[in-house]
C-alpha cells in the first residue's frame, strides 16, 4: 500500500545511487580529458636501415606529433623499426600544420592525414562539452534538489562517450592509412596509454550516462495493486 517503508527505503537510496554513478562518471571525465589533452594516442616507428645511428620514431595526438631521435644498436632479427619510444633521446613537438597555419614542417606533410586529424580533434572537442554540460547539469540537480535535471545530465553523458570512441575509430583508421601509405616512413606502429585512456573513458561514460538515466526515472509499481499515481513523488 501506498507510504509503506518499504518505498520510502528504497527512495531514501536514490542520492546515495546518483552520487556513486556520478563519482565513477567523474573519473571517466578525467580519462577524457587526459585523452584529449596529451600526444600518446599512437607510436609509429620507421624501418632502421642502419644500427649504431640514430632513428626518428613518433607518438602523436590529436593536436601535436612529437619527434624522437633515438640511438639505436643493433637489434633481433624480429626488431626492425625504430624504438622503443621509451629509450632516451631528443624529443621535439610541434603542433600538426592545420592547426598553426603560419607555421610549416615538412613532416606533417608526411605524416598526417589532415581529414581524419580534424575530424578526430573536432569530435573530441563535442565529447568534452557534452561532459562539461551533463556535470553542471547533475551539481544543479545536488544543489537545488532538481531531480529532473539528471535526466538530460545522463543523455550528456552517453553523448560524450558515444562521441570520443567515435573519435578513436577516426583515429585507429588515420593510423591505419598513414602506416599503408606509401608516401609515409612509417611501417610499424601501436596504441598508447591516451588511446587506452579514450577507451576507458568511452566505457565509463556511456555505462554510467544509462544508469544515471535509469536511476533518474520514476518507479514503477511493483505490486498489481499499486497504480503510478499510488507511487511516492518525485522531490
Amino acid at each position: 500500500p501506498p507510504g509503506a517503508p518499504v518505498w520510502s527505503g528504497m527512495d531514501d537510496s536514490k542520492p546515495l545511487k546518483v552520487r556513486l554513478t556520478f563519482s565513477v562518471i567523474l573519473v571517466g571525465v578525467s580519462l577524457l580529458f587526459a585523452a584529449v589533452v596529451t600526444d600518446h594516442w599512437a607510436v609509429l616507428s620507421p624501418k632502421v636501415e642502419e644500427y649504431n645511428a640514430t632513428c626518428e620514431a613518433a607518438h602523436f595526438g590529436l593536436w601535436r606529433l612529437c619527434i624522437k631521435r633515438i640511438f639505436m644498436q643493433e637489434q633481433g632479427p624480429k626488431e626492425k623499426g625504430c624504438g622503443p619510444i621509451s629509450l632516451p633521446g631528443e624529443h621535439n613537438c610541434s603542433y600538426f600544420k592545420h592547426f598553426t597555419p603560419g607555421q610549416s614542417s615538412e613532416i606533417f606533410e608526411v605524416t598526417t592525414q589532415k581529414e581524419y586529424s580534424i575530424s578526430a580533434a573536432a569530435i573530441a572537442i563535442f565529447s568534452v562539452g557534452f561532459a562539461i554540460i551533463g556535470t553542471i547539469c547533475v551539481l544543479l540537480s545536488f544543489r537545488k534538489k532538481r531531480d529532473y535535471l539528471l535526466k538530460p545530465a545522463s543523455m550528456f553523458y552517453t553523448f560524450a562517450g558515444l562521441c570520443i570512441i567515435i573519435s578513436v575509430e577516426v583515429m585507429r583508421q588515420s593510423v591505419k592509412r598513414m602506416i599503408d601509405s606509401e608516401e609515409t616512413v612509417w611501417i610499424e606502429y601501436s596504441y598508447s596509454w591516451s588511446f587506452a585512456c579514450a577507451c576507458a573513458s568511452f566505457v565509463l561514460l556511456f555505462i554510467c550516462g544509462i544508469a544515471l538515466l535509469l536511476i533518474a526515472l520514476p518507479r514503477f509499481p511493483q505490486n498489481p495493486w499499486e497504480t503510478c499515481m499510488d507511487a511516492e513523488p518525485e522531490h
